[in-house]
């Protein structure tokens, strides 16, 4: 057994204990020491890729926690860390003195942690503890500044929709069990007897597309934007949302052994990266748009698992984990510097901060799929796994990668407009700015920059037939030179259209503006189907239990008091009066008694005379 995989997430846990624990205090000291454990946890996930240890240690009877890394988990555990890394080195120079940093550091490395618990499980017990750590400490996160009423509700909502989905995971496995997987391993989950195979694989499903805001649970991504700028870019590039289609990727075996698995979890991730896509493109808040294409790219991930292309989706992941995390850096730079993140408000700002500038054209363009750039290529191994399955399939992925260029394009129109005469008066609408970049800002932009723009190399010939074979998909399909073709005609073309559209906008129905900004009304779906049956059902019941059970509690004591009054009375006039009509019976004959006792004993002489007088008389008179 190695201790290599018991490091990897030792690391960022007990580090990220340590300092949440440190409170305000030392707070010049903190953004230096979680960077620095950041860093070791990437030296030991590079070491842990290279060597692929595995470790296990009891649990339950029958159960163990195992970690191992192997091809997918080596990926993921390197990802992983090197975003963390660069995120906590950004973050580094965010906060004011007065803030808690350690709170802050500390939750982020706890939430790194469980997410390379997560990746590296190998049975359910370890996944779920690690599912359950990475949802408390996003809901602290989210909620950071949770002094604002609406943070902390937007942390609520996040937190207790992907809880509700969460419970999918349990429910799987429950089934696994009942259906004779005792040791919960993952990989004999697909081997479990039916019925429950189908169980265990809807609670996985249901799980992960929460999880990865997947519709219909998309909205609660929208929410999460109410954290600080690095929340975001950690949990919703290569953590939280990615999560729930790498938990997909691990498990496509249980998707293929059954009918429906497969397609349902296909057609969920198309429609996601379409529909969303198209909620991106109306947003003027530039972290709602960056989260709504988070759903978008996720959804090709989730796609790719439904097909079968785990080679395909681990591009996708990896190449998008760079990509959004260098895009919601700079919208935070950009917040940090001008106190605002509405593109309206955001004109020029490329060129008033040309490094920030830089780093979130290329990547804003990478997210648009456009050649050469990564995503432009991870796309198309996503689209190739899909045509295998259904020509549908890949139609409405390639109008979601369409979508995908407007959106990306339409963020660049505004920042590199020129700056307007006006600028400052759309800024300090979110905060007051500082009007400057933070010095810790230039080294993870540009890391993430450079990887954001080069990660497509996956996808070509060499890298990506070592990628199938690193992750054991070597029968995975290829993209033909067409389909690379098509895609990036499709891409340039939807580009050039929105660059148009971006100066003449086109005129478009109020109603369905109102509905694709307002993400669909997924929210408000939720609470009218859900929330409000729920508190509905919850009021009727504790109204049940006040007039009912507490009424009948109440009458059956109101019963016993007046019975205890009864036998009070009972007792006072006819117990306790014939026990005193004794004792005073018993009295009076004493006082009787006593008379006689005079001690003068000619008295007893004349009472002996008349005692023995009495005898004779009836002994006479009886006989």
């Amino acid at each position: 057994m190695s201790a290599l995989p018991w490091l990897l997430i030792a690391l960022p846990l007990g580090g990220g204990s340590v300092l949440a624990l440190t409170g305000p205090r030392r707070g010049n000291l903190v953004p230096a020491a979680g960077v620095a454990v950041a860093v070791a946890t990437l030296g030991a996930a590079i070491a842990a890729a290279l060597t692929r240890p595995e470790a296990s240690a009891p649990l339950f009877a029958g159960m163990e926690a195992g970690l191992a890394v192997d091809g997918l988990s080596a990926v993921m555990v390197v990802t992983v860390a090197a975003v963390t890394v660069a995120v906590l080195t950004f973050a580094a120079g965010e906060f004011a003195a007065h803030e808690n940093k350690g709170r802050f550091f500390g939750l982020m490395l706890l939430f790194a942690g469980a997410m390379l618990v997560t990746v590296t499980a190998t049975t359910l017990p370890p996944l779920l503890m690690a599912w359950e750590v990475m949802g408390a400490t996003s809901w602290a996160l989210i909620g950071y500044w949770w002094r604002q009423p609406e943070r902390a509700e937007a942390a609520d909502v996040a937190f207790l929709t992907t809880r509700a989905a969460d419970l999918g995971l349990y429910l799987a496995a429950g089934a696994a069990v009942a259906g004779g997987i005792g040791s919960l391993r993952l990989d004999a989950l697909p081997h479990a007897d039916t019925p429950w195979l189908h169980v265990i694989t809807a609670g996985v499903v249901a799980a992960a597309l929460g999880k990865s805001a997947q519709l219909p649970f998309s909205f609660w991504l929208s929410r999460a934007m109410q954290g600080p700028s690095p929340v975001s870019a950690l949990l919703h590039s290569a953590t939280m949302v990615a999560a729930g289609a790498y938990l997909l990727l691990r498990l496509v075996p249980l998707l293929d052994a059954t009918q429906w698995a497969g397609p349902g979890v296909a057609w969920a991730g198309a429609v996601t990266a379409l529909a969303l896509g198209l909620v991106a493109v109306a947003q003027r808040d530039l972290k709602q748009l960056l989260a709504a294409s988070t759903s978008a790219q996720i959804g090709f991930m989730v796609l790719a698992a439904g097909s079968g292309g785990v080679a395909a989706g681990t591009t996708q992941l990896v190449a998008h984990a760079a990509t959004k995390s260098v895009l919601f850096l700079a919208a935070g730079a950009w917040l940090t510097a001008l106190g605002t993140k509405q593109l309206p408000a955001l004109r020029g700002a490329a060129r008033a901060h040309p490094l920030v500038g830089v780093a979130f054209t290329v990547g804003a363009l990478t997210l648009a799929g456009l050649p050469p750039l990564s995503l432009w290529a991870a796309k198309d191994e996503v689209l190739a796994a899909a045509r295998t399955e259904s020509t549908a399939l890949y139609a409405v992925g390639l109008a979601a990668a369409a979508v995908a260029a407007v959106y990306s394009v339409k963020a660049v129109w505004y920042v590199t407009r020129p700056l307007p005469d006006d600028a400052g008066s759309g800024y300090d609408t979110e905060e007051r700015g500082t009007r400057r970049v933070a010095p810790t800002t230039p080294a993870p932009l540009l890391a993430l920059t450079l990887a954001a723009a080069v990660l497509g190399v996956l996808a070509l010939p060499g890298p990506a037939s070592w990628l199938k074979r690193l992750v054991g998909a070597r029968g995975e399909p290829s993209p033909e030179p067409w389909e690379l073709g098509l895609s990036a005609g499709v891409a340039l073309a939807a580009a050039g259209l929105a660059w148009r559209w971006a100066s003449r906008p086109a005129p478009a129905p109020r109603a369905a503006i109102r509905m694709v900004h307002g993400w669909l009304y997924l929210e408000q779906a939720a609470r009218l189907v859900v929330v409000r049956p729920v508190l509905g059902l919850a009021r009727t019941l504790a109204d049940f239990d006040d007039r009912v059970v507490d009424g009948a509690v109440r009458q059956t004591a109101r019963g016993g008091l007046a019975a205890a009054r009864l036998a009070r009375r009972l007792d006072d006039g006819g117990i306790d009066a014939g026990v005193r009509a004794v004792a005073a019976g018993a009295r009076s004959l004493g006082r009787w008694a006593r008379r006689p006792q005079t001690g003068l004993l000619h008295q007893y002489y004349a009472q002996a005379a008349v005692g023995f007088t009495v005898l004779v008389l009836i002994i006479l008179l009886v006989r």
